[in-house]
């Protein structure tokens, strides 16, 4: 199988393709030509009452609690080709995405933690609490919470994609699906991603991804750790990738969390965190202590392997360990943190790996 990412230079966006361009939100949900704007009595009626029809009637969807919706149903072959969501996040917000009829959805991830974006707390202000920006090539994250996702998804049949509203409140739903229709090739694989969490770590080891079978290649990693206990430096574990036939030990073996994300020593400088954010790796959220209730520290970071995927022919697993220092240069300490993850691949089924999402309850930070 044929590499599925490939880098297309901006000179190639002046070959003519063939495909159609296509868009879905609430102005438009079904995304057919011409269809845009033409609602009359969308959740924004009241505004644009002056106005009258194609005045920003249907902005958004409300989505009450309790309610799986869903935002996109396409059908024929095409690829998704960038997703926006604005306005309200919660991680009780949960994104689904199923290629062709999968039972199980190759995407399953609460939706700030899809556009790798950690530690969001549901707010009555959505304007309100701190900003951390996000740059990179695959993901970005503008003011005030602008989620945006530039991974391709190809799809050859149908691409089903719904948000579930886990909260008790309804869902002010600002999002659109830019995709094109037309021919997918033989050798392009299908997107996948999936959330996991160990609030704690237990033994040590928390697992990124479990259960792909098959052929493809892993893309990305993003990572959401969480202080528990003592502080000293805590990220000394080492990545682990299991390829294929892999068992006890692994056939990518890294040298410390850090390193993993393109850093070095600890991202200190000068005696305080670094955040960055690039085009590929970044560590951009430093949450510190409030000095009142909130006192453990909070990291996210992401690791996009465009340039290096790691390619498996039958299975991959992949795990982080929990280590730091008990006494610093002497001894290594197993901890208890509370990790995060998703990881995100590619791969020759469309069917999504079953993995049960936490509930609500155990998704509180």
């Amino acid at each position: 199988m044929n590499p599925v990412m490939r880098f297309v230079d901006l000179s190639g966006l002046a070959l003519i393709r063939g495909a159609l361009t296509r868009s879905i939100s609430a102005e438009n949900p079904t995304g057919e030509a011409g269809t845009g704007g033409q609602s009359m009595d969308g959740a924004a009626m009241a505004c644009a009452k002056h106005l009258g029809q194609g005045w920003k009637v249907s902005p958004f969807f409300v989505i009450q609690p309790g309610v799986e919706f869903s935002l996109a149903d396409i059908r024929g072959a095409g690829k998704i080709e960038s997703i926006w969501f604005g306005g309200n996040v919660s991680r009780n917000y949960i994104l689904r995405f199923y290629w062709e009829d999968a039972v199980y959805p190759a995407v399953a991830c609460p939706l700030p933690e899809f556009f790798a974006y950690g530690w969001q707390e549901d707010r009555e202000n959505p304007m309100a609490g701190s900003f951390h920006p996000l740059n990179s090539q695959a993901v970005a994250v503008n003011p005030n919470r602008g989620f945006n996702c530039f991974w391709p998804m190809p799809f050859r049949s149908r691409c089903r994609i719904t948000v579930e509203n886990r909260t008790e409140k309804p869902y002010i739903c600002y999002y659109q699906i830019n995709y094109s229709l037309g021919e997918v090739t033989g050798d392009a694989g299908y997107f996948h991603a999936q959330y996991r969490q160990s609030f704690p770590v237990e033994k040590g080891v928390h697992t990124v991804l479990d259960g792909a079978a098959g052929q493809g290649q892993y893309v990305g990693t993003a990572l959401f750790v969480g202080l528990n206990g003592p502080g000293k430096w805590w990220g000394e574990g080492e990545f682990k990738f299991f390829l294929d036939e892999d068992r006890d030990f692994p056939t990518i073996c890294g040298t410390g969390t850090e390193d993993y994300f393109g850093g070095s020593y600890d991202w200190e400088v000068d005696g305080r965190y670094e955040p960055y954010s690039t085009p590929y790796m970044g560590m951009y959220q430093v949450v510190q202590s409030d000095q009142l209730y909130e006192h453990q520290q909070r990291f996210s970071m992401y690791r996009w392997h465009i340039l290096d995927p790691i390619c498996f022919s039958r299975a991959i697993r992949v795990t982080v360990q929990d280590l730091g220092w008990a006494v610093l240069g002497e001894r290594y300490l197993v901890r208890r943190d509370d990790i995060a993850s998703v990881a995100y691949w590619y791969m020759d089924s469309p069917e999504g790996v079953e993995c049960c999402l936490p509930d609500r309850d155990a998704m509180l930070i």
